[in-house]
């Protein structure tokens, strides 16, 4: 470790993942070394028109790229890994992360064809690097993903500890047990900062265990007469063992389907993390063959996402398996916020095709645990490393905000705990930390193989387009005397129905040509000029007739 100089500061900060969930990024800097844990996506907000997904806004790390280390990853969910394929082409650094989660990475990498130039290091719990004046260690978590890790970040300032996504499963479904002792032991040494997972910081007690969720399985593999079809996030690999156990239990035999799904068993199962008996997976095109009481169908779909195979079953487009009167559908997650709708509307559909649907707040407690801790796993490991100072973080500010105060609660000082937004700094020099300024930060927003290229003025643009629809006013001027030689030609789309308005659009038209016969008298020729006058012109008038708004195109041609 080299020597601590005065003029040096430890800054930490968020690119992602605090105030919202989801595109998780943090950096923790000192001097010239920065250390990136995760490096995540989320799914785009409603108001985001036909974005796919959303990743973090990484040109501070693009500006300052030959100071960065490498990219630490906690575990192998999409909130912490889906962002890599693009953050990687434009910063190629090399990437840590423990087996299944570089064998998910490797996978998403060989997709967007960067396997070949990306450098990736096999960690373990054990594992110690350095990255110049920064040392990192880890410690085993437990989450609803195997392999999950803290990272412990030793700096000449003081050690930073980010936990990852946590609970404190006393009774793992895969006996891989939290390293309590080691947490512990990085408290005992003093920690000067904790970053901690903040996701359930509003609900009060401890989260149930996941082998809970095995023997509810079995009841209801047991109780159903017919198929029975599981959906569930494709990355719960626990989850997924379950499903399998409670099959083997029955003499049921198993399909997987749903393209996440599919790739998650195969890489789970080829690198050891989920038990499959032998002859217990069967194609989809079998199920129709077998009794129905001896089939599972695993699928995606638990947050009704409009193109998921349970969706489409629901809609009976699926091409291979339809559901059938009496069948049985476990949906176990918890809607993500804002997916309620998308759910409610896949349960709706299932029972209409006569299915027994297990679901929602009523059951969450069977079919569901959260892979988060609840409030006093918060407090158990603020507790363990015993911080100086707290920065809450995966959450949204109200999550942020109830991490906060089980920090005061425990000990903390009130003025030593920090709630953060993205880009905000928090500094730290001769063991006093304070906020500091912001890096650029924000959204990136991709659509298709666009990546940025929509910004906000885009995103009015379609919101405008799917409120009132557009409005196209074709008009060709002569060139030598600049009178109208043809059009006004008016082209309606998603604003009226054309045959039922012909009145409406004949007197734009003539609106139109009044307003350039009017303009062409006062010899103005600027075709900015132009179309601002026939927009405005237009625009009043059919806000009169209608009280709507359309996006209005004039084009002008001379010839």
């Amino acid at each position: 470790m080299s020597k601590k100089n005065n003029q040096d500061k430890l800054l930490i900060f968020a690119l992602g993942g605090v105030g919202e969930i989801g595109k998780n990024m943090y950096c923790v800097q000192y001097a010239n070394d920065i250390i990136v844990v995760d490096a995540g996506l989320k799914f785009p907000e409603e108001e985001m028109l036909g974005i796919d997904v959303v990743i973090p806004d990484i040109t501070y790390l693009t500006e300052n790229r030959d100071k960065v280390r490498g990219i630490l990853i906690t575990h192998g969910h999409e909130d912490h890994i889906g962002g890599l394929p693009y953050v990687l082409k434009h910063l190629n650094v090399p990437v840590y992360g423990t087996r299944l989660t570089l064998g998910l990475i490797e996978n998403k990498l060989k997709e967007a064809g960067l396997l070949g130039e990306t450098k990736r290091h096999l960690i373990t719990a054990d594992s110690e690097l350095t990255f110049g004046t920064i040392k990192a260690s880890f410690f085993r978590t437990n989450h609803s993903i195997p392999d999950s890790v803290g990272v412990c970040l030793d700096t000449p300032e003081g050690v930073v500890v980010h936990t990852g996504d946590f609970k404190f499963d006393h009774t793992p479904v895969n006996d891989q047990y939290a390293d309590l002792q080691r947490m512990a032991e990085i408290g005992k040494r003093g920690v000067l900062c904790l970053l901690s997972d903040s996701t359930n910081a509003e609900r009060a007690g401890f989260t149930p265990s996941e082998s809970n969720i095995g023997k509810e399985f079995e009841e209801i593999f047991r109780r159903a007469k017919q198929r029975v079809v599981v959906a569930t996030f494709a990355s719960n690999v626990h989850r997924i063992q379950q499903v399998i156990n409670a099959a083997m239990e029955t003499r049921r035999k198993m399909t997987v389907i749903g393209r996440s799904m599919v790739n998650i068993v195969t890489i789970a199962s080829e690198l050891g993390y989920l038990n499959i008996p032998e002859g217990m997976l069967i194609e989809p095109e079998e199920v129709n063959k077998l009794p129905a009481d001896r089939v599972v169908v695993l699928s995606t779909g638990s947050q009704g996402e409009p193109m998921s195979a349970l969706t489409r079953m629901a809609r009976s487009t699926h091409r291979k398996i339809d559901i059938l009167p009496g069948d049985t559908v476990v949906i176990s997650a918890t809607p993500i916020p804002g997916n309620e709708k998308y759910v409610g509307r896949t349960v709706d559909e299932l029972m209409r095709l006569g299915a027994n649907v297990i679901y929602g707040p009523g059951s969450v407690s069977g079919v569901h645990v959260s892979g988060h801790g609840s409030q006093e796993e918060l407090k158990l490991m603020l507790n363990l490393i015993r911080p100086e100072y707290f920065i809450p973080i995966h959450g949204e500010y109200r999550m942020l905000r109830h991490h906060g105060m089980l920090g005061e609660a425990v000990g903390v000082e009130k003025d030593k705990i920090f709630l953060v937004d993205i880009g905000d700094v928090v500094e730290f020099q001769n063991g006093v930390g304070r906020k500091a300024g912001k890096v650029p930060s924000g959204n990136v927003l991709i659509d298709g193989l666009g990546v940025g290229d929509v910004g906000n003025i885009v995103l009015r643009d379609r919101k405008l387009l799917s409120q009132d629809g557009i409005l196209v006013v074709v008009v060709t001027l002569s060139k030598q005397d600049g009178t109208i030689l043809s059009g006004p030609d008016i082209i309606s789309r998603g604003f009226v129905y054309v045959r039922e308005s012909e009145g409406l659009l004949e007197e734009a038209n003539r609106i139109v040509t009044g307003t350039l016969h009017k303009l062409m008298n006062e010899n103005v020729n600027e075709w900015a000029s132009l179309k601002t006058h026939v927009k405005d012109a237009l625009g009043r008038f059919l806000y009169d007739q209608t009280k709507r708004r359309p996006m209005i195109l004039p084009i002008i041609m001379e010839v």
